[in-house]
C-alpha cells in the first residue's frame, strides 16, 4: 500500500506512513453482496402452459415481482415474492398432474364401461 501523501511505500494496515508519518486514511468497508433471489419464472410459464392455467398466472406474476424488488433494494419483498412464486408453481404443476391422472383414469374407465 502507498501513502497518499508522499506516495512512499508502507504496511498495509493503518499505522501513519515511516516517511511522513500521515496517518492511514480509513477504509472504507465493501457494502454486503446482494443475495442471488430466485425468480421461478421459467417454471412459472412451463407449469402455466403444461400444467394448470389459471394456477400458474400468480406463479407468473409473483415471479415478475422478484427482480424489480431485489433491484430496489427491497430484499424481504422480493424473498417473499419468490417463496410465493415458488409456492403457486408447486400447486399448479400438483393440480395437473393430479388433473391429468383423473382424465387419464376416466377416459380408461369410458373406454371399458
Amino acid at each position: 500500500m502507498f501513502c497518499l501523501n508522499c506516495s512512499a511505500q508502507r504496511p498495509d494496515d493503518t499505522s501513519p506512513c515511516p516517511n511522513c508519518g500521515m496517518p492511514a486514511a480509513p477504509m472504507e468497508p465493501l457494502p454486503p453482496p446482494r443475495p442471488h433471489i430466485p425468480n421461478y419464472l421459467a417454471p412459472s410459464i412451463l407449469v402455466t402452459l403444461c400444467c394448470c392455467l389459471p394456477l400458474g398466472i400468480p406463479a407468473i406474476i409473483y415471479s415478475a415481482q422478484v427482480n424489480p424488488r431485489a433491484q430496489a433494494g427491497d430484499i424481504n419483498g422480493a424473498m417473499d415474492s419468490s417463496n410465493k412464486a415458488k409456492m403457486w408453481v408447486v400447486i399448479a404443476f400438483a393440480a395437473g398432474t393430479i388433473g391429468g391422472v383423473l382424465y387419464g383414469l376416466a377416459v380408461v374407465a369410458g373406454a371399458l364401461g
